[in-house]
């Protein structure tokens, strides 16, 4: 089933105060991708981070690094592979999608992971507060006993969208919520669609690979643009 939640108006984000850390140049980063470690997860310090192609990437005992790799992975936005599987699931509407309804959720959701997980209760606040603030968004994939299925969340600045994570508790739940992501991205206007890291089960849905220093230009474009999730 498909959900059906009521229009709400989209407003703008919330500009914070600015960090009182200065981001340092991404291009000076090893191919890894370490670039600094320390500062804070301040609203302003997390959008300036971005704004320059790098991200926030703690260790389990929370010690704060800043990463931006070499190279640097995306989902272009006309090459998300959707399997003949995928695509039946969704015409069937077994699951409701909604966006923005249950971020804290989806957040809290991706970092239950048996294995670890970067998602700090430091980190899932900070998210939580830009999502408050208008630049964090959410898909949610709902089972048809209204129980939270799956999602995924990022942040979008401009026409940048960067995809956190995503998770699922019911099969295929978390691809469906990624093709949601791609076809709502797609119709509103972004430009790229920012992973940061291939994994294999990311190649899989179209996810590359590509040299920072081309990131770099793509987001720069990305940043001029208006979008609105």
């Amino acid at each position: 089933m498909q959900a059906g939640p009521a229009q709400r108006v989209a407003l703008p984000p919330i500009e914070p105060p600015p960090s009182r850390y200065e981001m340092p140049d991404p291009t000076r980063a090893p191919a890894h991708g370490l670039l600094a470690a320390g500062g804070d997860l301040e609203p302003g310090t997390v959008l300036a981070a971005y704004r320059r192609g790098i991200f926030p990437w703690p260790e389990s005992t929370g010690r704060l690094f800043w990463w931006s790799p070499d190279p640097r992975a995306i989902l272009p936005l006309d090459g998300f592979h959707e399997s003949r599987s995928l695509r039946r699931l969704r015409r069937a509407r077994r699951f409701a999608i909604t966006c923005d309804r249950a971020c804290a959720q989806v957040i809290a959701g991706c970092a239950e992971r048996a294995e670890g997980t970067w998602i700090t209760p430091a980190m899932a606040r900070a998210y939580v507060r830009l999502h408050e603030l208008g630049w964090v968004h959410s898909v949610e994939v709902w089972s048809s006993e209204g129980a939270l299925a799956g999602g995924v969340y990022g942040v979008a600045v401009g026409g940048l969208f960067a995809a956190e994570s995503m998770f699922h508790r019911v099969r295929d739940a978390s691809k469906v919520a990624l093709a949601e992501l791609v076809a709502r991205v797609r119709a509103h206007g972004f430009q790229l669609l920012d992973v940061q890291l291939r994994t294999e089960h990311l190649a899989s849905l179209g996810v590359v690979e590509i040299p920072r220093a081309d990131y770099l230009g793509l987001l720069a474009r990305a940043l001029a643009v208006h979008a609105s999730f």
